[in-house]
C-alpha cells in the first residue's frame, strides 16, 4: 500500500492540470508536460484542494501504478514550477567541453572530439569545467547526464573523467617501487 498517493497531491499556484482520459496536461510557467495514465488500474480525482489517486481494484499491478503515478505527478508538478538540474564535472588534462549550437563537444582523451545531440527540451550550458543540464522533466534530464557521464567514466587512480558534481571518487593508491 502506497504512503505516498493516499495523500491528496497539491497543485501549486500558477499551475493548472487538465484531466482528460487517459491523459494528463500540466502547465507551469516553465513549460507544458503531457503525462499518460492507465485509467483502467488507477483512478484520478481532482478537487479545489488538489488530485487524489486511488486504485480501481486490488491487483499487485494496481497497487504498485498507484504509487508510481503520485510519485511520478509531483515530479512533473516541481518541474513546471522550479525545473530540474544536473551539473557535471569535467576533470582532466587536455578535457574540454562545449556547447556548440545543438550539440555538446567534448574533448576527453580519445583521438576524437565526442559529438552528442541535446534533446529539444533541455537547456545545456557551460560554466568554467561543469557542463550544466536544465529541464522540466526529471526523467530526460537524469537520462541525458547519465549517457554524458557514461562517455568518460571518471578512473579511481587520477580521478580523471566526467562525474557528477556531487559524486565522491574513491581513489586507489598507484603502484609502489619496490
Amino acid at each position: 500500500m502506497s504512503r505516498i498517493a493516499k495523500k491528496v497531491i497539491a497543485i501549486p499556484e500558477k499551475v493548472t492540470v487538465t484531466v482528460s482520459d487517459r491523459v494528463l496536461v500540466i502547465k507551469g510557467p516553465l513549460g507544458e508536460i503531457n503525462f499518460g495514465l492507465d485509467t483502467s488500474r488507477v483512478g484520478v480525482e481532482q478537487s479545489a484542494e488538489g488530485i487524489l489517486l486511488t486504485p480501481k481494484n486490488d491487483e499487485l499491478l494496481s497497487q504498485a501504478l498507484w504509487g508510481t503515478y503520485a510519485s511520478i505527478l509531483k515530479n512533473h508538478l516541481k518541474g513546471v514550477t522550479e525545473g530540474f538540474t544536473k551539473k557535471l564535472v569535467v576533470e582532466g588534462i587536455g578535457y574540454k567541453s562545449d556547447v556548440r549550437g545543438e550539440e555538446l563537444v567534448l574533448s576527453v582523451g580519445f583521438s576524437h572530439q565526442v559529438h552528442m545531440k541535446i534533446p529539444k527540451e533541455l537547456k545545456v550550458v557551460m560554466e568554467k569545467m561543469t557542463v550544466v543540464i536544465n529541464g522540466i522533466d526529471k526523467e530526460l534530464v537524469g537520462k541525458f547526464a547519465a549517457s554524458v557521464r557514461a562517455i568518460k567514466k571518471p578512473e579511481p587512480y587520477k580521478g580523471k573523467g566526467i562525474r557528477y558534481e556531487d559524486e565522491v571518487v574513491r581513489r586507489k593508491q598507484g603502484k609502489k617501487s619496490v
